[in-house]
């Protein structure tokens, strides 16, 4: 470099403004006397004239929607061992929503297991002591109640999940970690899931969905395009605890036969053949293919029609008597195989059960009962 050139950036370096060498300078504020764009708020760009009409119908359903959804929070009832004063502690939250006028709230058995009080958040943020009316640990569903004047809740109107179909919009709203009234939107990712609930039963059908599920969402509803109910969130898979991208929801098929047996009895009221069954584990141990019978209950369906159940012998040996095999023309091969079938049936329907019985099968037609 020559002495000109050299010259030449140091007379720049003087008479150049402060305020311009500052703007250059990497990561250092602009200075007070700066006064170009960047020191300036951003011009505000129009919005476009009108929403897409996907994102008002979301809004649409959204708005309408979660007058019915609901804040659910489970605390048990402890005494302070010093003080001996009995407080509330909470044990957990989740999400529900109204099912009908007469203020009966459904979420999962899970959100209010072993509660001693629970208390219910509406959507205007009053709050209510609920009572649990019933519940069905085996598909993780539950309905209480609190007491509103009429008028004052609005229930969720009712699809169906026996038309969905892989790729339909879903929306999901619930409270994830207390976060009240958050949506999330997504498709139906997968049909006929199975999941296990909190009594080890399998639950059949379930839908999978890619709709953020997170924890407090539990119980919430899982809504179609057009607003119905279509499944209740109910477990998500992930490694964290948290979102991962796969939630799943029992569905509405399934919670609009169980919930009102929980209304009229408190309990599901299920159909079955009055026997009890060898555990799974022991036939397998025993190298038997089939549901063994163990005892036939006096009286009951599978007594009038004529199934045997184990015996004793004189000796103290066990002789088996029938092994289930099918239901209703469907193969059976554990007792949770069995209960499946039971649950497309009803109380009083007549079903064909074949069974081995020595070195032969037969078919015998029974009558189903009501079992607890």
């Amino acid at each position: 470099m020559n002495n000109q050139v050299r010259s030449l950036i140091l007379l720049l370096a003087v008479v150049l403004p402060c305020s311009v060498a500052a703007a250059v300078e990497w990561g250092k504020p602009l200075g007070a006397v700066y006064d170009g764009p960047e020191g300036k708020p951003r011009p505000v760009t129009p919005s476009p004239t009108e929403l897409s009409a996907d994102e008002r119908s979301t809004i649409t359903v959204f708005e309408r929607a979660t007058k019915s959804v609901v804040f659910i929070a489970n605390t048990a009832i402890q005494q302070d061992i010093w003080s001996l004063n009995v407080m509330e502690v909470p044990q957990g939250s989740g999400s529900g929503f109204v099912w009908s006028k007469q203020g009966h709230i459904v979420t999962n058995f899970h959100v209010i297991y072993g509660a001693d009080a629970i208390k219910v958040t509406l959507a205007d943020r009053s709050e209510h002591q609920a009572k649990l009316v019933g519940a069905d640990p085996d598909h993780d569903l539950a309905v209480l109640q609190v007491q509103v004047p009429d008028g004052h809740v609005e229930p969720l109107a009712i699809g169906s999940s026996h038309d969905l179909r892989v790729g339909q919009k879903v929306l999901a709203i619930g409270n994830p970690f207390g976060l009240d009234h958050s949506l999330t939107t997504g498709v139906v990712s997968a049909l006929g899931r199975t999941i296990k609930s909190m009594s080890n039963r399998t639950i059949e059908g379930v839908i999978q969905t890619d709709a953020a599920i997170n924890p407090g969402n539990s119980g919430g509803p899982l809504l179609d395009g057009a607003g119905r109910l279509i499944g209740v969130n109910t477990q998500i898979v992930s490694p964290s605890g948290a979102y991962a991208g796969i939630g799943f929801a029992v569905p509405v098929d399934t919670v609009n036969r169980i919930v009102p047996e929980l209304i009229k009895h408190g309990k599901l009221i299920r159909p079955g053949l009055g026997v009890s069954l060898v555990p799974d584990a022991m036939a397998k141990r025993w190298g038997i293919k089939g549901i063994i019978i163990g005892k036939v209950t006096r009286g009951g369906a599978a007594d009038r029609a004529g199934l045997k159940g184990a015996r004793e012998t004189m000796t103290g040996q066990i002789q088996l008597g029938d092994i289930i095999v099918a239901v209703a023309g469907r193969s059976v091969a554990t007792v949770d195989d069995l209960m499946d079938v039971m649950e497309e049936h009803k109380v009083g329907e007549q079903v064909s059960v074949e069974v081995l019985r020595g070195n032969r099968r037969e078919k015998i037609a029974v009558i189903l009962q009501a079992v607890n």
